[in-house]
């Protein structure tokens, strides 16, 4: 039986045009259901970091737009441009998956349902900046991720919970700060603060507890620098590089109704 060649050809044209348009019509995934609203009460920024991801979705508290952007990119608090109050809104966050979900899905659900509560719209760009890179140290790193439950120890300082990409974010903070001329009085961070990538290349969910104490004459990145390789086996290198920042074009402050 022969086979007229040209009829098969339109039909391969529509079946491919129909795989085609398939592809172009994808969407990304999103969550079953989702919940974004105002905070009750503002914490500020020491504290507006409480987010958990899990195979079920996440779970935030007290989260700043800047915060939710950097973790739906996966980026660093300091690669996120855009207007000041990004730093100044804090929202709570509840979102659940229709089934288990991994780290990579979680985080394309989270930018959809940021572009849909907050009509967010972004670029990228690339900026040669100074950075630190938080790197192990020549004897190798000395801490290893907890699998148990968190534990706090007593004494000063604060208590850390997370991985250390969050942690690079928290130094990023503190190297800004300079050291009080009066110990009595905390130390207020002074300008932007300079990037801190991870490049440690560990991974997983680290607790511990920092106590960094302010030495006359000294500054916060001696002080840091030293803490790091005594207790943790890393340390921090300064250097020039291209870092991607996401440029926060335009977002509502209010999101839209659940």
């Amino acid at each position: 039986m022969r086979v007229n060649s040209l009829n098969v050809a339109p039909v391969l044209l529509i079946m491919l045009g129909g795989v085609a348009a398939g592809q172009v019509n994808a969407k990304p995934p999103v969550f079953d259901v989702a919940s974004v609203r105002p905070s009750a009460r503002l914490v500020g920024p020491d504290e507006n970091n409480r987010i958990t991801f899990d195979p079920a979705g996440i779970t935030g508290r007290n989260m700043t737009l800047r915060r939710c952007v950097a973790e739906a990119y996966r980026l660093q608090l300091t690669q996120v441009v855009g207007p000041a109050w990004l730093d100044r809104s804090e929202y709570d966050i509840d979102a659940k998956a229709a089934g288990p979900v991994d780290r990579e899905q979680l985080a394309l659900m989270f930018r959809a349902l940021l572009a849909e509560r907050f009509k967010l719209a972004q670029h990228n760009e690339t900026r040669d900046l100074r950075v630190y890179e938080l790197v192990a140290d020549k004897t190798g790193p000395k801490t290893g991720a907890k699998t148990g439950p968190t534990i706090r120890a007593t004494g000063g300082g604060f208590h850390f919970h997370g991985d250390l990409q969050r942690f690079a974010d928290l130094l990023a903070v503190q190297l800004s700060i300079p050291v009080p001329d009066d110990p009595g009085r905390p130390g207020r961070a002074s300008g932007p603060p300079t990037p801190v990538l991870d490049k440690t290349g560990l991974s997983g969910t680290y607790d511990f507890d920092v106590d960094i104490r302010p030495e006359p004459g000294s500054d916060m990145f001696a002080l840091w620098q030293r803490a790091l390789q005594e207790k943790m086996g890393l340390r921090l290198e300064s250097r020039r590089a291209k870092v991607g920042v996401l440029v926060v074009d335009s977002a509502e402050r209010m999101p839209t109704a659940n």
